[in-house]
């Protein structure tokens, strides 16, 4: 398919003069102009419908909140984004309110601030940027879309079913014999890492195994608080490990997996391993970790399009609320 940055290269222009070539042809040189519309009909490109219907006098700019750019699920997420507004001549800001840091409120407060003093037509905000700030979203002003789980419905938000993927790791580890299951949670204060808990949880009874309360750990998200459950689980029950553990997401996993082999424990020989996720990166783990979720980038993906909706006119309604399904891939690690 021909985009706008296609056209821009062609052209040997940037995505946003093509896009004020086709809107705001006045604001460009006839040299520029011409050479856009050369590259346009070489190419063939026809305008997106949706992306012409944006109504005038905008900046092209969209801004996106999220909370850790270290963690690889967050970056993935920027380029799905990045490239679905590049293609129809948009921008995107971005801002990391750094949660790992413990400045999510103060950072989170002050580009909200800079978000409103600026000419930004609208807003992506990923889950935890604005932890605890959710009624910020009611002050915003803004065609602004939410990715994880709001519980105000202050603006349209997609997020994944936690609760459901949780839900099918726990049937599947049930169904495949496991009794003795180790759990190491998200951090309690986030509502995706309790529903996630919540679900698993609830796959095991609806499978006839209860949960081992000694078993359920408390984890920080991070890839430490992995290693740091390697350590609890030998300390506490290294004479009779349990079969598997579920890490409520994939940077624990990968912690844990680091120390099992820094202390001579195979997996899946000595102890099975299964997650909450399904980021590209896992396809280069060996062994392949056995894993529920779906990738930020389809979460980016439909966040980009519920913005363009907003801003293009094509949906006016009330707050929406999506949730997108997860898959289980069952691979060698459970």
């Amino acid at each position: 398919m021909t985009t706008i940055a296609k056209v821009a290269k062609r052209a040997g222009v940037s995505p946003t003069t093509v896009s004020h070539v086709l809107n705001h042809a006045d604001r460009v040189s006839a040299d520029l102009r011409k050479r856009v519309q050369e590259a346009i009909a070489e190419l063939g490109y026809v305008p997106n419908p949706l992306a012409q219907s944006l109504r005038t006098g905008r900046t092209n700019l969209v801004a996106m909140l999220i909370p850790d750019i270290r963690n690889p699920f967050y970056p993935e997420m920027v380029q799905a984004a990045q490239s679905d507004l590049e293609a129809i001549g948009v921008d995107l800001l971005i801002f990391n309110t750094d949660v790992p840091g413990g400045h999510s409120q103060e950072h989170g407060e002050h580009y909200l601030r800079q978000i409103r003093s600026r000419r930004i037509d609208g807003l992506i905000v990923g889950d935890f940027a604005l932890h605890g700030m959710h009624d910020a979203l009611l002050e915003i002003d803004l065609p602004t879309v939410f990715i994880g789980d709001l519980p105000n419905k202050a603006v349209d938000s997609v997020k994944i079913d936690d609760f459901g993927g949780g839900h099918q790791m726990g049937t599947y580890l049930a169904k495949k014999g496991h009794r003795r299951i180790a759990h190491l949670t998200g951090p309690s204060f986030f509502a995706e890492a309790m529903a996630r808990a919540a679900g698993f949880e609830q796959g095991l009874r609806d499978n006839g195994v209860e949960p081992i309360a000694e078993l359920r750990r408390e984890g920080s998200y991070l890839g430490p608080s992995g290693q740091e459950a390697v350590d609890w689980l030998l300390a506490s029950h290294g004479d009779n490990l349990p079969s598997v553990i579920f890490f409520g997401n994939y940077l624990m996993a990968a912690g844990a997996l680091a120390a099992f082999f820094d202390r001579g424990i195979s997996v899946p020989k000595d102890i099975g391993v299964a997650v909450f996720g399904d980021q590209p990166q896992l396809e280069y783990v060996r062994p392949r970790i056995t894993r529920v979720g779906n990738t930020p980038s389809l979460l980016a993906h439909r966040a980009t399009e519920m913005l363009l909706e907003r801003l293009s006119g094509a949906y006016a309604g009330p707050a929406r609320s999506d949730v997108i399904p997860c898959n289980l891939h069952a691979y060698d690690t459970a």
